[in-house]
């Protein structure tokens, strides 16, 4: 038989050690800091050795507590990644791919009817949501996910180069006052995506302006919208001029709904990428999906009209 302190005990040390705080670990666990405290102390009484140097501001491990600290890390790095890998897997015929709701009604939903055609034998199921999925207690297998690329652990691939640009609906462009010139900006309502907004860098209606040599428009006013789909939509009805995506903008750039009346368009550093677990990728649905939405991808940008 194994013979160890009492879990919680060692899970209220590993976090106290990673954070060098107990306030912080407390957080983390959702315990008091003088609960988590007392599971600290209660383990170090077990042990009957000190495991941190209590100071002012924050605790630092003991010679103790620095041996102890990475097989810990380790072993409760291993308990999740047990739990994600059994939960994470769904029948064979059932796949529920994670994504953003924007990306899911501008580019996934159009065409996912080619995927239902072609794999009959697999139950796609979309979950579009802000938040990320995790693996683990949602049921997802696949996520597309619209960031920086950087997500550890995770098999990641890159969908776009992005870009953005402004786009307006043509009887918008050629109405009175027409957007034929860049100084025609300043007659019409600039539209803002406000999820940009938590993306470091991402470009945004000043960028994208100063890059312009535009002067004399207010960038900060306008409609602001917490999903792109919603922006583009409304850009489409004649709202006002959108600083948009063109991996989003360009089926209705195709299909006549938007145009781009200026040429210039910024990089974006942030962009959608394909991710899972790599436990994932050896499962025959997922590599079906993988490959179907990478020929999407390759044709679609193929058929960009900008």
């Amino acid at each position: 038989m194994r013979r160890l302190p009492p879990l919680n005990a060692l899970r209220a040390f590993e976090a106290a050690a990673r954070h060098e705080s107990f306030s912080n670990a407390a957080d983390e666990l959702n315990l008091t800091p003088s609960a988590l405290s007392h599971q600290v102390r209660h383990l170090e009484e077990l042990l009957n050795v000190p495991l941190f140097e209590r100071r002012a501001r924050r605790v630092v491990l003991t010679d103790a507590g620095t041996r102890m600290l990475p097989a810990l890390t380790e072993g409760f790095d291993r308990l999740q990644d047990g739990v994600r890998r059994a939960l994470a897997v769904t029948p064979d015929d059932i796949l529920i791919v994670s994504t953003g709701p924007s990306f899911a009604a501008k580019w996934l939903a159009p065409r996912i009817y080619k995927f239902v055609e072609a794999h009959p034998e697999i139950e796609l199921r979309i979950a579009a949501s802000m938040g990320l999925a995790n693996f683990v207690d949602d049921g997802a297998e696949v996520a597309l996910r619209f960031g920086p690329g950087i997500y550890p652990g995770l098999h990641v691939e890159r969908l776009f180069e992005d870009y953005t640009l402004p786009l307006a609906s043509p009887g918008l462009v050629n109405g009175d006052p027409p957007l034929k010139e860049l100084a025609d900006l300043a007659h019409h309502t600039l539209l803002h995506d406000s999820t940009m907004a938590g993306f470091p860098g991402a470009p945004t209606w000043p960028d994208w302006l100063k890059a312009a040599g535009i002067t004399g428009i207010d960038a900060a006013k306008g409609l602001r919208f917490n999903h792109e789909d919603h922006a583009i939509d409304a850009t489409i009805e004649g709202a006002g001029v959108v600083l948009g995506r063109l991996s989003l903008a360009a089926r209705d750039l195709k299909l006549g709904r938007l145009v781009a009346p200026f040429d210039l368009k910024l990089k974006t550093r942030f962009t959608q990428w394909f991710c899972c677990p790599p436990e994932a990728l050896e499962r025959e649905k997922v590599q079906v999906f993988r490959a179907w939405l990478l020929a999407e991808v390759t044709q679609d940008q193929a058929e960009w009209p900008i």
